[in-house]
C-alpha cells in the first residue's frame, strides 16, 4: 500500500519524483517527507465539494496536525484558511504571512494574554468555548476599545466511532457548551447581550479519524433542530455553520474511510436537507481538515540498528527513532504500514515476523507490535507511511534525542523546511546555576560522589 506519488523506480522507494535513500543520505534519518502534490489535491478535492454545489464554504486547516512555516505557505496557495489553538500557532501562522481574517482561534482555556493577542492581530473568528472565556473576552475587547466576530461551540451529545482519546462531541466532553443541560442556550444568551461579541455562527466537532458520515449527519440534525428554535426565540440567525473537522484516513490496509469527496458529498447533501426542511436561510458551511490533509501525505525513514532474537517468542528490531518522533502507538496503540525503502537481493531472502521498536529509554517504545516484512539488516531503510499528522507536532526531545528534519518534495524538487534540532538547540534554553552555587556543588574526582 503506497500512497500519492509514492512507488519504486529501480528498485528504490521515491516520494514526489525524489529518491527516497537520496533523501536520507541528504538530510540524515529520522526523517519526514511530505509529498505536496498529495496534500494539494486533498485541499482541492474538499474545496471541489462545495463549489460544484454552489455553497458558500470555508476550508480552514487545523494547524494542530502539523504546522510549519513552508505549511502556511502552502495554505495560501491553496487559498486556505488555518486554525490556531494556542499563542504560538497564533504567532507562528502569523509571522508565516497568514492572513488573520482567514484564521480561526479554538481551545478549551485561553489565556486573556492569548486572547488580546488574537483580537489585537485582527483574527477572523474567535470560537468560544466556555464561559469564563466570555467573561474574559468582553474584558478583553473593554481594554481594546474593539469589537469581535466570534462563533460559539457547543457539545451536540454526538458519540461517533473512534478512540476514546479523540471523541469531542460527547456531552461528557471537556469542549463547548454542552445542549442537554441547556448551558449552549444560556451561552447564547450571554453572547448575544454582549455590545462589543459579534455572534456570526455555531460550531461543532464531533471527534478524529471517522469513516462514515452518520455522526455528522445526527450532528447536524440537532443543531439545526436548536437553531430552528434559537431564531423563533432569540432572533439569531447563524451565517455560518462550521462542522469541525475528523474525516478518517488510511493508516494500514484494514482502514477503508470515505474519500474526502464522498464523505463531503454525503455531509452537504444533510446539510441543504436540514435548511431546506426547516426553512432556515442558508449559512456558509465551513469545516476544518487537518489529519486528512497531511497525514497520508508524511512518510518517516528510519534506519535499521540493533535487533534481538528471542527464541520461541520474536523478533525486535530497533531504529533510529521511535517515540519522540511519533508518540501515537504509545498513546492511542495507533499502527501504521512499513514498506522497505530498497529492494535489495538480501530482501529476496524469507521474510520475517517482528516488532519494530525505537530507540528511547521505555519498554513501550514500540511502532509496531507484529509486521512481517521482508530481511532487515543494520542500515538498511524502512519507511513508515502514513506518519504526516501529529508525528512532528507531537514529537519531543525526550532522552534528549534531537527532533528531525521535514522535507517537502514536488515535482522531483526536495525542499528543507524544518531543520533537524542539534545538541546546541537541546541545551540553548538552559541556564546555569550561579557561580558560587556551582562551586559549592562540585567535587573532586577523587571523591566518591557524583557531580
Amino acid at each position: 500500500m503506497l500512497f500519492g506519488t509514492t512507488n519504486y523506480v529501480n528498485d528504490h522507494l521515491t516520494i514526489g519524483g525524489v529518491p527516497v535513500p537520496y533523501l536520507a543520505e541528504k538530510y540524515g534519518t529520522p526523517l519526514f517527507i511530505y509529498d505536496v502534490a498529495l496534500m494539494r489535491q486533498q485541499m482541492r478535492a474538499f474545496k471541489e465539494v462545495f463549489t460544484k454545489r454552489k455553497l458558500a464554504h470555508r476550508v480552514i486547516y487545523a494547524s494542530k496536525a502539523f504546522c510549519s512555516t513552508a505549511m502556511y505557505q502552502l495554505l495560501q496557495q491553496e487559498q486556505l484558511g488555518c486554525d490556531v489553538v494556542s499563542g504560538g500557532e497564533l504567532y507562528a501562522a502569523l509571522a508565516a504571512g497568514m492572513d488573520p481574517a482567514m484564521m480561526e482561534f479554538h481551545g478549551n482555556n485561553k489565556s486573556k494574554a492569548e486572547l488580546t493577542a488574537a483580537v489585537t492581530a485582527g483574527i477572523g473568528k474567535i470560537v468560544v468555548d466556555n464561559f469564563h472565556e466570555i467573561e474574559l473576552l468582553n474584558q478583553v475587547l473593554a481594554e481594546q476599545q474593539t469589537t469581535q466576530e466570534v462563533l460559539f461551540r457547543i457539545a451536540p451529545g454526538v458519540t461517533a466511532e473512534t478512540h476514546d482519546y479523540i471523541l469531542t462531541g460527547q456531552q461528557d466532553s471537556k469542549f463547548g457548551f454542552d445542549v442537554a443541560s441547556g448551558q449552549a442556550e444560556e451561552a447564547l444568551v450571554q453572547l448575544l447581550h454582549s455590545p462589543r461579541i459579534k455572534i456570526q455562527g455555531i460550531h461543532f466537532h464531533i471527534g478524529s479519524q471517522i469513516f462514515a458520515a452518520t455522526g455528522y449527519e445526527k450532528a447536524l440534525e440537532r443543531t439545526f433542530n436548536l437553531l430552528t428554535k434559537w431564531r423563533s426565540k432569540f432572533g439569531f440567525t447563524a451565517r455560518i455553520v462550521n462542522i469541525g473537522g475528523g474525516f478518517g484516513v488510511r493508516y494500514t490496509e484494514n482502514d477503508n474511510p470515505n474519500t474526502p469527496v464522498q464523505l463531503m458529498t454525503q455531509i452537504t447533501d444533510t446539510f441543504v436537507q436540514h435548511v431546506q426542511e426547516q426553512h432556515y436561510p442558508l449559512p456558509e458551511i465551513w469545516i476544518e481538515p487537518g489529519r486528512s490533509i497531511v497525514a497520508e501525505a508524511g512518510t518517516t525513514v528510519y534506519q535499521v540498528g540493533s535487533s534481538k532474537h528471542i527464541p520461541g517468542i520474536r523478533q525486535y528490531i530497533s531504529v533510529d527513532g521511535g517515540m519522540g518522533d511519533n508518540i501515537r502507538p504509545a498513546l492511542y496503540d495507533a499502527t501504521y504500514n512499513f514498506v522497505p525503502v530498497e529492494l535489495t537481493n538480501e530482501h529476496n531472502l524469507a521474510p520475517q515476523t517482528i516488532r519494530i521498536t525505537g530507540k528511547y529509554c521505555e519498554s513501550g517504545d514500540i511502532l509496531q507490535k507484529s509486521i512481517t516484512l521482508p530481511h532487515l539488516a543494520p542500515g538498511d531503510l524502512i519507511a513508515m507511511q502514513s506518519t504526516g499528522a501529529y508525528g512532528y507536532s507531537m514529537a519531543s526531545s525526550y532522552n534528549n534525542n534531537p527532533r528531525p528534519a521535514v522535507v517537502f518534495v514536488e515535482d522531483g524538487q526536495d525542499h528543507l523546511v524544518i531543520r533537524r534540532e542539534t545538541y546546541a538547540d537541546l541545551t540553548r534554553l538552559n541556564i546555569p546555576l550561579p557561580n558560587e552555587t556551582q562551586s559549592q556543588g562540585k567535587v573532586g574526582v577523587t571523591d566518591n560522589v557524583r557531580i
